[in-house]
This record gives structure tokens, sequence and C-alpha cells, in this order.
């Protein structure tokens, strides 16, 4: 490739970058036109800048002259999270908070996850070192004070926009992230843990979503806060915030109690929230029951102050419910033969419910709870005060799962734990770039899947991270060439962003 002056017929000239296909000249891009002496020589400037970051330019294209042997590993540097995650980052807005070491932190967090000390290595491959951790530190203090609300502001038009301006459905769930620290505080508390992580100091996260997995918003509570009792203030927090009209809240059954849809309904909120009947009072379980519902069958029983229960059966679900049982009471059956079976086993909640217990030491299994318990194998139940058709209201609930999608990207793809941090400050702050961080993931994830082209996002993330530039000693920096799979990723990214 090389640059052109063409002389117009108007009198101005042309820059324009031109690559060489088949003996003929083929114009790659035209970078503008003048009369003027003068920004003709601005607009070849800006083409000598583009010339390298058009289609992987090569060492032996103009304007490199340094000798390929003459170069030094040092002239090397990693360029692909720049190119590739940098573009998505300025497109969703981040750029115009104008802080380099916050988007070397998010994009980081995607290609080179892992704590603060491991940014290091992203910084160094990028040729971005010199940055010592205690400056990033710092920048954690400045990010959770000034620039928080600024990133949710930005992350939440964007989502809007990609949504087609209308949030209508939003999904919500708690997760726990655990921190390797010795010693809880006020903030970072020992409780249930749903990574088993019970002996860990951890804290709360309030996820609240869109169609999709977009984000819209998230919270940070105590350790040991009972997730039920945070799905109001989120909503509340949020819906006012950013002006969201009354959206459809979905969200599984762990957030499920009378206190909550008093609340939805007192609010005004449209909910739909999965059920536990087995729980449901003799009268609604009777009708449950009565139903006698085969695969693929569906029905609503209406329950008290304008709430329906949806029912679905599955064929697929009720083997699971069935396998599952059987497999725990294997284990019942075996400690029940060993005589192992303790107090603390006892008072276990699962299969031991299955337990019948006759005076002070003979122990055995309930046959007529095991039989009215295979009863309820395949039924699925969803809560709603909507007038959403069953079928609509079950296809509403199956899509809860892209939120714990976003948990298993935040947790494993990003990293988003075990914590090192202590202090509160900078916890949220650590959050908060993880909460960009998917967002950047998101959108990539979104053009690979809209492309068709069979690229995963791991697949995609190891060769961007094998995109490389040299540093000739012109100060000339060229872009090595792309491999196919680099080439589709570019070629995309540049065409949606």
């Amino acid at each position: 490739m090389f640059i052109r002056k063409k002389l117009n017929k108007s009198g101005s000239t042309s820059i324009q970058i031109i690559q060489k296909v088949h003996r003929s000249n083929k114009v790659i891009k035209t970078i503008g036109s003048s009369t003027d002496s003068l920004e003709i020589e601005k607009l070849y400037q800006q083409a000598l800048y583009e010339l390298p970051r058009i289609y992987g330019a090569t060492l032996f294209d103009t304007p490199v002259q340094t000798p390929i042997s003459e170069l030094s590993n040092d002239s090397v540097r990693v360029c692909g999270p720049e190119v590739i995650f940098g573009k998505i980052y300025d497109y969703i807005g981040y750029g115009e908070l104008a802080e380099p070491l916050l988007q070397d932190l998010v994009i980081s967090r995607i290609t080179h996850p892992g704590s603060k000390l491991n940014l290091a290595r992203y910084l160094t491959a990028t040729g971005k070192n010199g940055i010592s951790v205690y400056s990033i530190y710092r920048f954690l203090d400045k990010l959770n004070s000034s620039l928080k609300v600024i990133i949710e502001d930005i992350s939440f038009e964007y989502t809007k926009k990609v949504l087609g301006g209308q949030i209508g459905v939003v999904f919500y769930d708690m997760t726990t992230i655990y921190f390797e620290a010795s010693e809880p505080d006020d903030f970072r508390i020992t409780g249930f843990s749903k990574e088993g992580k019970h002996q860990n100091p951890q804290i709360m996260l309030g996820l609240l979503v869109g169609k999709d997995g977009y984000p819209i918003g998230y919270e940070l509570f105590e350790g040991n806060t009972f997730e039920g009792h945070t799905l109001i203030p989120v909503l509340e927090k949020y819906t006012v915030r950013f002006h969201i009209e009354k959206p459809i809240i979905i969200a599984d059954s762990g957030l499920l109690s009378k206190t909550n849809i008093d609340q939805l309904q007192e609010h005004g909120f449209g909910f739909i929230i999965g059920a536990r009947i087995k729980n449901e009072n003799n009268r609604v379980k009777a009708q449950i029951l009565a139903l006698h519902l085969t695969d693929g069958q569906q029905a609503c029983v209406d329950k008290e102050n304008g709430l329906k229960l949806h029912i679905s059966y599955s064929g697929k679900r009720a083997k699971k419910d069935q396998f599952n049982r059987e497999r725990g009471l294997a284990k019942l059956e075996k400690r029940l033969s060993t005589g192992k079976l303790t107090k603390a086993n006892i008072n276990n909640r699962g299969y031991n419910k299955f337990l019948k217990l006759e005076g002070q030491i003979n122990i055995s299994l309930d046959h007529e709870k095991l039989e009215a318990d295979q009863k309820w194998d395949g039924l699925k139940g969803y809560i709603t005060n909507t007038n959403l058709t069953t079928q609509q209201v079950i296809s509403n609930y199956n899509n809860l799962w892209k939120i714990e999608k976003a948990f298993r990207i935040s947790k494993t793809d990003l990293q988003i734990r075990p914590v090192f941090h202590r202090l509160k400050k900078r916890i949220e702050a650590h959050i908060c770039i993880s909460f960009m961080a998917y967002l950047l993931y998101k959108e990539l994830e979104r053009a690979l899947t809209i492309s068709k082209c069979g690229i995963s996002m791991n697949v995609a993330i190891e060769n961007i991270n094998k995109m490389y530039e040299v540093k000739t000693e012109e100060n000339c920096t060229v872009r090595l060439r792309n491999n196919n799979i680099q080439q589709q990723i570019y070629d995309l990214v540049n065409s949606m962003f």
C-alpha cells in the first residue's frame, strides 16, 4: 500500500491510500481533498498515520525503512486489545471520560484478567509500563468518588440504545463475591455463600439487566444481607434515576416473599417470579395436581389478590427430578444401612425430609412422603400479577438464564473474584470496572453472533492478544499483518462500531 496525491479536474488535490490488486490500483481510503497546500500536507500526514492501521500493514510497506534484522524484541508490542476493545470502548461512550488508565483497567479485565498487580503484564505487553500499583490504587479512589455515576449513566444510555430505546422488561438476581481475607469487617461479612465459600467474608451483588442480559445497574450489599430484602431498593433506585416506566420484573424463587410481592404491587410493578408450588396452600396444591398435565402442557390457577399461578409440565424435567431424588435417596439409604446417620445429618435439609423417626432410635424412609413428592415431578410454577398468557409468562421467565450467564462471565472470563481489596471504596471501584468490562464483552459477543462467523469469544480474545505492532527507529508504528481470524474480527468491529 502507498499514499497517492491525485490532482482532480476541479483543481483540488485528493490524498488517497492505494493498494495494488492484480497490477491495478485500488483506492482503500480517501483521506480528503483541498486546494490549500498546507491543508494538503496535513491530509498527507494523516494518511501516513492511518496507513499502518488499515488492513494490517506489514513491515514491507512504506514508509518503514528500518531493516527487520535491526529491530529488537523491545520494538514489538501487543496492540490487539486497544485496537479492538478500544474501538468498542469509545463507541459506547466511555472515551468521553478521557481517562487512559481507566481504559487500560477495563480492557485488561477482559484480555488479562486477574489482580491489579497482574495488570502490569498487560501494561508491559502493550508498551505502557511505568505505571505503579500505587498510582492504580489512587485512581481507584478517584473512580469511586467522581466517575462512577457518570459511568453508570453512559452504560445505561448505551443499553437503552441497543434495546431500541425502551426497557419494558428487567431481570434481577443476586450473587455472592468472596474475599481472600482472614477477618471480616462491617462490609465484608460471612454469610450464606452461593459459591460454597462459607468461611470467607463476602459481599452481595445485585444485578439488574434488560433484554439479552444488557446491564442496567448494580448494587452492593453487606455479606449477610438476605437477598429477598434487596429487590425493592434496587428497583426503586434505578427506575427513578433512569426514569424507567414501570417495567415487568422477572426474578427467580429466591426473591419470592409476601413482603416483596406486596411492595411490588404497592409500587405498581408488574412481575413474574419463580414459584415454590409445593409451599402453596392445600387448595392451590389440589388444583395443580388435578390438572394432570402432560409433556408440554400449560395451565393457569388463580390465587388471591389478583395473582395468577402459571404451571407448566415437562417430561424432561420430570426425569431430571426423578433422577435427582433417586440419587439423593441412594446416599441416604447408604447412611441408614451403615448406621452412621447422625443428628447433624438428620437436621440437614434436602432429601432427609423423607426420613421417618419413630420413638428415639427407629429411623426409616417415609414411603408415603416419597409417593407424594413424585406427583410434583416435572411441574414448575410462575407467580405473576400481569395479564400475559401462560406462554408469554414462561417465555419471559426463561430469559432469566441470561442474567445467570452475566454472573458466569463476570466470575470466569472477567475473574471478578476472588477480590483482594480491603477498602470499601476500592471494592466498589473494582466492581465498577468489571461492570464496564462486561458491557464491552457483551458487544463483541453480539457482533460475533450477528456475523455468524463461528468465532467464539475465547478464540476471539486469544487472537486479539496476538495482534502485534512494531515501532521503528523512524518512530513509525506499523501493525503486523493479521491472520484470517484477526482480520475477520478487525473488519467486523470496524463495520459495526
